[in-house]
């Protein structure tokens, strides 16, 4: 999916919501569990019901890598089931994978051959050969790892050097110089505030995956007022929020509700910021 169609696809639907398929065993509704898959019963539940507000959906490969063998044939279920039914969707893989260049080889053949899924979050830490196989790629997006959602993200990403430069800010600039706006993304958690003013200094034009809104305590007007740009330049994910919204037979409407609000708030944003 090239950078237009993804835009197209937000006018379209006038959405940037990602909905984050954080799929855990022990927390859907219990009349699932008799299911053959129930893992993927849920997800098309939930799929079926939020899509119409949505632009992508990001499976957590940890949720599904925890289930052993069954939860890998869940994720590609999942997998296949988007791309049969819902083919204008962006789907992300959440793996934050990175690894010296011949192990990350491997992991782009199986996420970007196997499976053909439209892009990878990867880890920059161990520089550009461990991000470089995932860029060879065409039509394939790599989301690396810039400025993350969690308390301890200012253990190392805040840290500046003798220069005053940051971690996350040497992160975006040295990046850039592997690939462009049209294959290259990054995450940006939703609870840094202000600090999207920042990165859109040094990356005007990329699109930033944002996590962080809903159960994260994120502010989507503040992620909107500091980080978007003229083709909108956001995909903003929930998780938690829409998918755990019940945890009863009632749990697909209740995440379509939840994913509506969630839209018509985006709309709004859009409107006022997309400019």
């Amino acid at each position: 999916m090239t950078r237009t169609e993804l835009f197209e696809n937000i006018k379209r639907k006038q959405s940037f919501l990602c909905v984050g398929l954080d799929t855990d065993i022990k927390k859907i509704p219990s009349h699932l569990l008799s299911d053959e898959d129930p893992i993927f019963a849920f997800n098309k539940a939930i799929i079926d019901a939020t899509a119409q507000y949505c632009i992508a959906y990001k499976p957590n490969l940890a949720f599904y890598e925890s289930m052993g063998v069954k939860g890998w044939i869940s994720f590609e279920k999942t997998i296949k089931y988007l791309k049969q039914n819902y083919p204008e969707q962006f789907i992300i893989a959440d793996a934050k994978r990175g690894d010296i260049g011949n192990t990350s080889a491997m992991y782009a053949r199986s996420f970007f051959e196997e499976l053909d899924i439209d892009s990878v979050t990867v880890a920059p830490y161990m520089g550009e050969d461990s991000v470089s196989p995932f860029l060879t790629y065409e039509g394939k997006w790599v989301i690396l790892l810039a400025l993350t959602s969690n308390k301890g993200s200012h253990d190392f990403q805040l840290t500046a050097d003798a220069n005053g430069e940051r971690l996350f800010e040497k992160v975006l600039r040295t990046s850039q110089q592997w690939a462009t706006a049209d294959q290259l993304m990054y995450v940006v958690g939703a609870t840094q505030g202000q600090l999207f003013e920042d990165i859109r200094r040094i990356a005007p034009d990329h699109f930033l995956l944002v996590p962080g809104i809903g159960a994260q305590g994120g502010s989507l007007e503040e992620v909107c007022r500091y980080g978007m740009n003229s083709q909108c330049g956001l995909i903003v994910n929930s998780s938690r929020a829409i998918i755990y919204a019940s945890n009863g037979e009632d749990f697909a409407e209740r995440a379509a509700e939840a994913a509506c609000k969630v839209a018509d708030e985006m709309k709004v944003m859009l409107e006022r910021y997309c400019k």
